[in-house]
């Protein structure tokens, strides 16, 4: 199958090694990627910052961009990015040139661990990783796309990961894209609790589907003089894999509907 990557801003710019790592876990299990030059910005921050109408123009673009690719999906690396195209339909309901587009786009897109988990049907990725872990769950991934469930099914598999649950883990970390530039005294206090719930697990590493979480997160461990190692879901997927160890879940039915871990806060 042909895989249309959407590549997001901030992958683009400040984590291109997950964009590596989303790639090469893609190409591992059967899928011709391809990445559209002409996509920029999904168009959140404008829209969310009040200018509907002008975004309009963006969300064009970006239709045209990653329809000019003759995909069977689109992928994208962060639940937030995702979940905006997802609105794609709605904004461009009455758009005689791309409302019909806009529609193929949102059906055609998924996030990175929900493609993983309920396309490709992957139960074990094959990967490795030696560390004690705790999971920040995004928002926008969690309340817009609805996704609570694939990252922990394929982390669970991850050979010698411990996963740690994360107290508080439906909390915000605070920064909701402009909204930490609008309210920065309220952002800073939300992300320094999840920063120590984070530091209450004793975790050496933090994983999340959402950059702009995890860059958020980050950020205030350093301002703060705290050390963690960050990593997206898609690195972890690609770390140390060995093909022996790859399993698939016929359970279709699990797989469509949700999981185990669905209202687990682990």
């Amino acid at each position: 199958m042909k895989v249309a990557i959407f590549s997001t801003c901030i992958m683009d710019l400040l984590f291109p090694n997950v964009g590596i790592a989303m790639v090469e876990v893609l190409e591992r299990f059967g899928c011709d990627t391809a990445m559209p030059v002409k996509q920029i910005c999904c168009g959140q921050p404008t829209y969310n910052s009040g200018y509907i109408k002008d975004t309009q123009k963006v969300m064009h673009n970006e239709i045209d961009a990653l329809l000019s690719v003759d995909a069977d999906y689109i992928v994208g690396p962060a639940g937030s990015c995702v979940a905006m195209l997802k609105e794609y339909p709605h904004h461009l309901a009455l758009d005689p040139q791309y409302a019909d587009k806009a529609q193929i786009l949102t059906d055609k897109t998924y996030e990175f661990s929900q493609f993983v988990y309920r396309v490709l049907h992957v139960e074990n990725a094959g990967a490795e990783l030696n560390a004690t872990a705790t999971y920040h769950r995004s928002c926008h991934m969690t309340r817009l796309l609805g996704e609570r469930t694939s990252p922990f099914e394929l982390l669970k598999h991850v050979h010698g990961l411990t996963m740690i649950p994360l107290p508080h883990l439906e909390n915000c970390c605070g920064f909701g894209g402009m909204f930490s530039v609008k309210e920065p005294e309220i952002s800073r206090q939300m992300v320094d609790e999840k920063v120590d719930s984070v530091l209450s697990t004793e975790a050496e590493v933090l994983i999340s589907c959402d950059q702009a979480c995890l860059m958020n997160i980050a950020g205030r461990f350093n301002r703060r003089g705290e050390k963690i190692k960050i990593m997206h879901l898609a690195e972890v997927l690609n770390s140390n894999v060995d093909p022996a160890r790859i399993t698939y879940n016929t359970d279709a039915a699990l797989v469509a509907g949700g999981g185990t871990y669905a209202d687990q806060n682990i």
